[in-house]
């Protein structure tokens, strides 16, 4: 069957029917609604994609959300973070319940009983607790538990990176959420791994953290460079560059203080 020359395929259905405002009669499931996802994923206008997902059910939506959190496309990957933030966000708004729920899988992915690594979730936890005050107050404290020692520490570097930018992350916006992690993020500026020193130099900047400014300044010199996802887009940066940014921005949290 054909219409207006295209192949009437099923997610052209369902796109006509949504544009007639027919969405609650016939939703995408399955592998129609993992590759809806998809799709919505690798849109040139992700905003407007992060819009259409919200449309989406969320209880849904977050199954195929937690498998592109292994895609090896790393725009797909925190792409899939960002999207994460608002579909639990939003779910939270609905049912605070429902959105612990997810919670609470993320955070036994990280648990070494799951028997899995927990690609990708130490960043989206960081993102739900931007994206939602309530979510924020309940679970902030255990985000920062995954950078101290004393606690739900995690010792694989590449985690330890998620770790990190999910600090950073609610440091953006609720700074006071995380207040906690400035002086187990010292440690992490003197890691071997070049992404979590970066990292680690933009979330101390952020905390506007004084204890830092020791050794940020002997990453001045540090060149290598990492990807860093800000504002729903990866940007090269470099260590020296990002440690630089953070000396001013703690510099000017004391002008201001005093």
């Amino acid at each position: 069957m054909y219409f207006m020359g295209r192949s009437l395929t099923r997610e052209l259905i369902w796109e006509c029917q949504v544009a007639v405002g027919k969405m609650d009669i016939v939703k995408p499931r399955g592998r129609d609604l993992k590759r809806k996802v998809f799709d919505l994923l690798q849109s040139d206008n992700f905003d407007q994609a992060l819009h259409e997902l919200l449309q989406l059910s969320a209880r849904q939506v977050v199954n195929p959300l937690f498998s592109f959190l292994l895609n090896s496309d790393e725009q797909i990957k925190w792409r899939t973070v960002s999207a994460m933030g608002k579909v639990v966000a939003n779910l939270a708004e609905k049912n605070m319940e429902s959105a612990r729920v997810v919670m609470r899988r993320l955070m036994w992915m990280l648990n070494d009983e799951s028997g899995g690594i927990g690609w990708g979730v130490p960043e989206v936890i960081g993102e739900i607790i931007a994206s939602h005050e309530g979510l924020a107050k309940e679970y902030g404290a255990i985000l920062v538990s995954y950078v101290r020692e004393d606690e739900n520490f995690l010792e694989y570097e590449p985690l330890q990176r998620g770790a990190v930018w999910g600090v950073g992350r609610v440091a953006q916006v609720k700074p006071h959420i995380v207040q906690d992690a400035i002086p187990h993020l010292l440690l992490f500026l003197e890691s071997s791994d070049a992404v979590v020193r970066g990292m680690a130099a933009w979330a101390t900047g952020l905390l506007g953290a004084k204890g830092a400014q020791p050794k940020l300044e002997t990453l001045l010199e540090d060149n290598a460079q990492l990807s860093l996802y800000l504002n729903n887009e990866l940007v090269r940066r470099t260590v020296s560059g990002l440690a630089k940014e953070a000396l001013a921005a703690i510099a000017g949290r004391e002008m201001a203080d005093s």
